[in-house]
Parts: structure tokens; C-alpha cells; sequence
């Protein structure tokens, strides 16, 4: 499929700031950014869920185990080292992210559990057993914390589907870790 990858100049008029935010928020637009400049909508939904899914009850690492366990289990070529790098860069273990980009254990009995009940929410639709949410609670999380897994499954669901419909160009800054 042909999407155009946007710049500053060619983006529709409404996104020429955001794209310009983006630029100054990782010194380069990430082309998956302007590739959503075709829709005004769909970029800001995903700006605005990013924001809110950063201050969710998850932390940082947390995070990035939700978002790395979505896009290795949708497959994205795109998300898979774009979010390697903002982890590596978050200060994430190279030894978690590459359990989660392996589908090994993590070693941690929480993040593992973590990431067990963000792909039982994916792969379930959301139907998860009660025994999984069960086990989940008593590792220490909530109820806000399954409600904030939810979000960031939107949030990567914007962005996974967007870039296998797109076949978004790994941008240079992310390559190193394709």
C-alpha cells in the first residue's frame, strides 16, 4: 500500500505544528508521525494516548513491557526497535528487552506476569479468565493497572496496524536495533 511519509511542507495544514512537535520532541519526525499526518485524527489520538498512557500507573519499565510484549506479538517491524530504543534510552535492562523481543522469560516474576496478562488481554479480545486475573492481582497489581494495559494496547493498536497498512520505513535513528 502507498502512504505518503509527510514532511513539515507537505502535511495538511492543521498538522504542520504537530509535525514541527514531533521534530523538536525527537530532533526528526518519525516517519510513523508523518505517515499519520494524512489524518489529523489519528495523529493526535496517538499524541494524546501516548501522553496518557506515560502517566498511567504503570512505570517506566512497566511500559515498555506492555508496549514491547504488543509489538512483537503483532509483529511490527516498525514498533519492535522504535520501542527497543526509547527503552534502552529509558534505562530498560538489555537482558528485558531482548526476553521480550524473544518470547523468554523476562526474570522477574512481576513483569513476567506483566506481560502474560497484556497478551491474555490482546490474544482474548479482553475475555480473559478469571483464574489469569486472578493470578495477575496477586502479584501486586489492580484493577487500574489492567484498565491501564487496555490503553496501551490502543495505543499500539494505532500504531501497529497503521504501520503494517503503511509499511512504514524503519527510520535511521531505530535501525541499529531492527
Amino acid at each position: 500500500m502507498s502512504f505518503k511519509v509527510h514532511t513539515v511542507e507537505s502535511a495538511p495544514e492543521g498538522l504542520k505544528a504537530q509535525l514541527e512537535q514531533s521534530q523538536k520532541a525527537f530532533q526528526f519526525i518519525p516517519n510513523l508521525h508523518a505517515i499519520f499526518a494524512e489524518s489529523p485524527q489519528v495523529l493526535e489520538a496517538y499524541k494524546t494516548i501516548t501522553g496518557l498512557f506515560v502517566k498511567s500507573s504503570l512505570d517506566t519499565v512497566e511500559r515498555h513491557v506492555v508496549w514491547l510484549a504488543i509489538n512483537v506479538e503483532n509483529e511490527c517491524h516498525y514498533c519492535i526497535p522504535a520501542h527497543s530504543m526509547l527503552a534502552t534510552m529509558d534505562g530498560v535492562s538489555k537482558e528485558t528487552i531482548s526476553a521480550l523481543r524473544n518470547k523468554t522469560p523476562i526474570g522477574n516474576e512481576k513483569l513476567d506476569g506483566l506481560r502474560e496478562m497484556t497478551l491474555s488481554i490482546l490474544r482474548n479480545k479482553g475475555q480473559v479468565p478469571q483464574e489469569e486475573v486472578a493470578a495477575f492481582r496477586a502479584l501486586g497489581y489492580t484493577n487500574q493497572n489492567i484498565l491501564d494495559i487496555i490503553l496501551g494496547i490502543a495505543h499500539k493498536t494505532l500504531s501497529n496496524y497503521t504501520n503494517h497498512f503503511a509499511q512504514t520505513p524503519v527510520d535511521d535513528a531505530f535501525a541499529s536495533f531492527v
